[in-house]
């Protein structure tokens, strides 16, 4: 039986999320470690400034007093973290790791830098850390890496069909069915 659209809908629903979050984080990390203004102590956007300004207003300080032991070094952290996860979850490498990265940056910057913000569904870090749940929840598992060594380990090559659906749609394109995939058809009787 061919795959219907709603299958194929299905199958791919969380790539539009991935490519997004994918984008977005790498994009953040690339826009941080290129910045002439981010690492500077001083100027109008450092981290340095944006610590001390959510200090008092994270919903734990702890977390803001630790970064600014270590400001850059927490800075470099946030921007590699945020490429890693970024190009992690585009990709679909360790896709299941890179969208606990995301959500683990997303909850943290929730908790220090967005926490004030009234009401709080203007604060955009809740919203990416709900968004990074479903990836957490399914991981990469089509149009990546992950599924590409999966094969690799399993014997099957890239183009070969490893699962009962792909095996049904492989025969189905051949010209036999789910149930006959793998035998020969025989001539119907005269």
């Amino acid at each position: 039986m061919l795959e219907t659209w709603r299958d194929t809908a299905r199958r791919y629903a969380l790539l539009p999320l991935r490519i997004f979050l994918g984008v977005t984080f790498a994009y953040a990390g690339l826009d941080k470690l290129t910045s002439d203004t981010f690492f500077t102590d001083s100027a109008n956007g450092s981290l340095l400034q944006t610590l001390h300004g959510v200090r008092d207003s994270a919903a734990i300080p702890g977390l803001v007093d630790l970064a600014l032991k270590a400001p850059h070094g927490f800075g470099y952290a946030i921007a590699f973290g945020e490429l890693a996860v970024g190009l992690g979850v585009f990709f679909g490498l360790l896709g299941r790791v890179a969208a606990l990265g995301g959500a683990l940056i997303s909850l943290s910057l929730w908790l220090t830098v967005s926490w004030s913000t009234t009401p709080y569904y203007y604060g955009n870090d809740l919203a990416y850390l709900m968004a990074w749940l479903p990836l957490l929840l399914a991981g990469t598992p089509y149009l990546s890496l992950d599924l590409l060594i999966r094969k690799r380990r399993s014997g099957a090559g890239p183009g070969t069909a490893s699962t009962g659906t792909d095996r049904a749609t492989a025969a189905a394109t051949a010209g036999g069915t789910g149930a006959s995939a793998g035998r020969v058809r025989s001539a119907p009787p005269a």
